[in-house]
């Protein structure tokens, strides 16, 4: 039977204001995809990736580019061939798998051969704010195992050390988001590896952390802006230790789980992280968070409306979408 493709702009409220190193917003601007067959609905949902100029508005242009083949049957092989790695990919994606899952009745996890289908904890980001209601964000989630610190520029001590008293127990990464040097990389690790920190996002700007080849690092480092699709891989060797996949970067979860096997293969330990946006665009990512140590897909939490069906986080922990949602 004739596929038919919709496509339409979103947005979604947040909770409070999204403030990190590059800037705040308010809102989680999405692009939604359905795509109908044989009376079935697959979903797909982006934010897409801001930084690289992606907007809902070019994802939504490069997905009318990419109808004609998508209605007359393109399957998600096709589609890498059909349009470049971002968010418009990813939410085609996404509902390609979707509509797989329901066309056949095999769940999208057992398709894609995730090694299980469980909750997973997910670390929830406190963005920048004054020190104290670094403490006070913290203290509100001090059950959670993970919690995410954006910082800016400057000396991310005070507030780290204030997320520190108000969760004493929690583990966390602390997100730079490109905003340092290597000079104050390697003032600032030494004095964050007693706040136990386990893990460093990003510190230096993509294309600038050659440094890090000959940069012990006290606490381990995790490549985000610098990675957005397989290619990027081997000149992460020996700069990072960790690499955190987001399918609005790499255009999906098909191309997140080459990437994922890639990475691990050149000896990278794995992170799933997403971009601001509603249950449907973090649940692919659900998939890939089987296998990997970290997991930072906390996007419909920290959105103050979601869809029907959207993910239950309780404490820090994600339950698997449910078949009424996706996959």
């Amino acid at each position: 039977m004739a596929r038919t493709l919709r496509a339409r702009p979103h947005a979604w409220r947040l909770k409070e204001p999204f403030v990190i190193a590059r800037g705040v917003r308010s809102e989680a601007r999405v692009v939604i995809v359905e795509l109908h067959e044989a009376g079935k609905v697959g979903r797909g949902e982006a934010c897409g990736v801001p930084y690289h100029g992606e907007t809902p508005e070019t994802m939504l242009a490069q997905i009318e580019q990419a109808r004609a083949a998508i209605e007359a049957g393109c399957d998600r092989h096709g589609l890498r061939e059909a349009l470049p790695a971002g968010g418009a990919r990813h939410a085609l994606d996404a509902a390609l798998w979707d509509l797989e899952a329901k066309l056949t009745g095999v769940p999208v996890w057992q398709r894609a051969g995730a090694p299980h289908w469980q909750s997973i904890a997910s670390a929830v980001t406190i963005g920048i704010r004054e020190t104290d209601a670094y403490e006070a964000a913290a203290r509100e989630r001090a059950g959670f195992p993970w919690l995410k610190v954006k910082v800016g520029r400057g000396s991310p001590l005070p507030a780290v050390a204030a997320v520190r008293r108000g969760a004493p127990d929690a583990r966390l990464i602390v997100d730079t988001n490109q905003s340092w040097t290597l000079d104050e990389l390697r003032q600032y690790a030494p004095q964050l590896q007693p706040l136990r920190v386990d893990l460093l996002e990003q510190p230096l700007a993509a294309g600038t952390d050659a440094g890090l080849i000959d940069y012990a690092s006290p606490i381990p480092l995790c490549a985000d802006e610098s990675l957005s699709t397989l290619d990027d891989v081997p000149g992460l060797v020996g700069r990072y230790q960790f690499v955190n996949i987001k399918l609005d970067k790499v255009g999906g979860l098909t191309s997140a789980l080459e990437l994922a096997s890639a990475a691990r293969a050149s000896g990278f330990r794995l992170m799933v992280g997403c971009m601001l946006g509603g249950s449907v665009s973090v649940a692919p990512g659900m998939v890939l968070a089987q296998q990997c140590e970290v997991c930072d897909l906390d996007g419909p939490w920290l959105q103050a409306e979601d869809w029907a069906d959207g993910i239950v986080y309780d404490n820090g922990r994600m339950a698997p979408p449910v078949p009424a949602l996706w996959g």
